[in-house]
This record gives C-alpha cells, structure tokens and sequence, in this order.
C-alpha cells in the first residue's frame, strides 16, 4: 500500500496520525486537524480516557467520546491498570462505533501513573499482558499500544514489551522514543523505535519531536516503521500533515496564508463553543488560538489581546479585525 499500511481492517492512508494530546485531541481539534489537512490524515487518537471514569459512567468522561462521523477512522485511548474495566471500557467504545482502541502505556503524568496507568504499565508488564488478554477476548475490532522507550535509562525495554503485546494479539503499535522519567526533555531515540519496528511484524507508528515536513521524511527513511504520529507540533501549526503527504508525494509543499490561518482559528472558536460550556470553551479557545497564531507578523500583540478576551465572541472579532477571515460555519 503506498503511503499507507493497515491495523487490522482499518485502513490508514496515509500514514500520517495525529497523536492523543491530554486536553487536546477532542472533537472540536480533530476534525478541525483533518478538515485542514484533506486526505492527508490517515488516523485520529482521541485523548486519553479513563477506564475507571467511563465504566462508572462519569457524565464528563462519557462526552469525551463524542465524535462526527468525518473523523474515522478514529482511535478511542483508553488508559488504566484494571484488566476487567479495561475490557468493559473497550467493550463500551466499541459500540459507540470506535475504529480501534489503545491502550495508553505512554503517559508519563502522574496523576495517571500513580493509579498504574500510562508508562507505569512499562514496568508492570505482567498487569499490561492481562490488559491485552482481556481486550483480545471483549473485542472484534483492532487493539493496539502506545509504548514509550521505557520508564528510565536503566529499563529502556520498549522491543521486548513491544514483542509481548504483538503475541497477546495488538494489531499495531505506536512508540514515543523517551523514556517516561525524561517527560518531553532531551532527545527521542528513533534508533530505539527502529529497533521496534525490526523486531516486530505488525505495524509500527513512530513518535517525538516531528516538527517539519523534511524531519518527517527522514525518520521514515532512517527506521523503517510504518507510519508517523505528529502531535505538539500540531498545535502551532495544524498543516504539518498536508505538508508530510505532499512532500512524500513529490509535490510542492502548500503555503499556509494568513487568511487561512485565521480562518482555522475561527472554525476552531465556533466548534468550541457548540460543543462546551463558555467558561471552558473561553479557556480551550485562548490556548489554542494563541499557540495557532504564534507565526504571525504582529502575533505577540494578537496574543496578548486574546488572552485578556472576555469571551469566545471577542476573540473572534479580535481575529476579524486582525486580517481579511474567510469564515464558513462549522460542520
């Protein structure tokens, strides 16, 4: 398959993914992320969902799984250190019409891993076994992993736990080359993920520190693996995945204007507001839109003006007023 490779039955083209970002990677971001980039997203994760919060049918975790239909394929993150919730958890994104579910074994939060979750399942191999088991026997549709190098220096041991989860039945598996005592500081080892991807069959996703077009075809060329998952750098610069494809392609890489990136903005203020209460949508939206028009000539005083916005309604007259905004009504 050129530019694309399968997880079980899903097929991801291209082979671009956008990586679950705690806080992030709802709704309102992902399809703004695919919208903005046509045909060249092949796979969308969702943030990382409570399996604890979600089989007690927590209201807040619930609407976290909301989804539109223009995001399949689409990966519902579950995370969690019970192997029966983990399967009734899976069980119940399944039927909301998930694609694949993974297993968050990367998170190096530690509000998650105290509760065993994340990247302490890195060190708790054997609770992570019985997670895949219990997946394996609740599910029809692909499971995968999200590993990370390991949980220090002294146990980097991302290969054997990446061979582990392809016998207990993955279909995929995605790898952030840090440890989880390094969080985002210091280098990712993508010689280590090309060591996964070489010891496994199945599919292998490399992540960390993907940042320009160019960057993303070298990790391609120097490991192997099947597909890339950009995160971070999204949230600056949303394109970066058109921009990927086209450069695999062999095609001349898109100019992002002005208008357009306010025009992105604006949709992203629109979906936000359809979707959350206004205090947090207020919130969601001045992080966003002030990382999303970091590049801009001017975009220091825009910023600072967006941050003290007293409401959604304002910023998005800020941004009207600070160039000509194409604006068409959310989907």
């Amino acid at each position: 398959m050129t530019n694309g490779f399968q997880i079980g039955s899903v097929v991801v083209a291209p082979n671009l993914v956008l990586a679950p970002m705690s806080g992030i990677t709802d709704s309102s971001y992902r399809s703004l992320v695919k919208e903005q980039n046509p045909g060249a997203v092949g796979l969308l994760v969702t943030e990382l969902i409570s399996v604890e919060a979600l089989t007690r049918h927590n209201l807040r975790t619930q609407n976290m799984l909301r989804y539109r239909e223009a995001e399949h394929p689409l990966s519902i993150q579950l995370f969690g250190a019970d192997p029966e919730r983990m399967g009734e958890a899976a069980r119940m994104v399944q039927d909301l019409g998930a694609d694949i579910v993974d297993v968050n074994c990367g998170c190096p939060a530690p509000k998650v891993t105290k509760r065993g979750g994340g990247a302490e399942l890195m060190r708790q191999t054997t609770v992570l076994q019985d997670i895949l088991r219990a997946l394996r026997g609740a599910l029809t549709i692909p499971f995968t992993v999200k590993l990370r190098a390991g949980w220090d220096e002294g146990s980097r041991n991302a290969v054997d736990v990446a061979r582990m989860a392809e016998g207990e039945g993955v279909a995929a598996i995605a790898v952030h080359g840090r440890t989880r005592q390094q969080l985002y500081t210091g280098n990712p080892d993508w010689e280590l993920v090309g060591r996964v991807k070489r010891a496994v069959r199945v599919p292998v996703i490399g992540s960390g520190d993907v940042t320009t077009a160019a960057g993303a075809l070298a990790r391609f060329a120097e490991t192997g693996v099947d597909g890339i998952m950009v995160g971070r750098a999204t949230l600056s610069h949303p394109w970066i995945f058109r921009e990927i494809d086209h450069l695999q392609r062999g095609l001349p890489v898109p100019v992002v204007t002005p208008t357009e990136r306010f025009g992105a903005v604006d949709r992203l203020i629109a979906r936000l507001e359809e979707e959350l209460p206004a205090t947090a949508a207020l919130g969601r939206a001045r992080g966003l839109a002030c990382r999303m028009v970091k590049h801009l000539r001017g975009g220091a005083e825009l910023r600072a003006a967006l941050t003290q916005a007293p409401s959604t309604t304002a910023m998005r007259e800020l941004l009207a007023a600070a160039g000509t905004l194409v604006y068409e009504s959310a989907a």
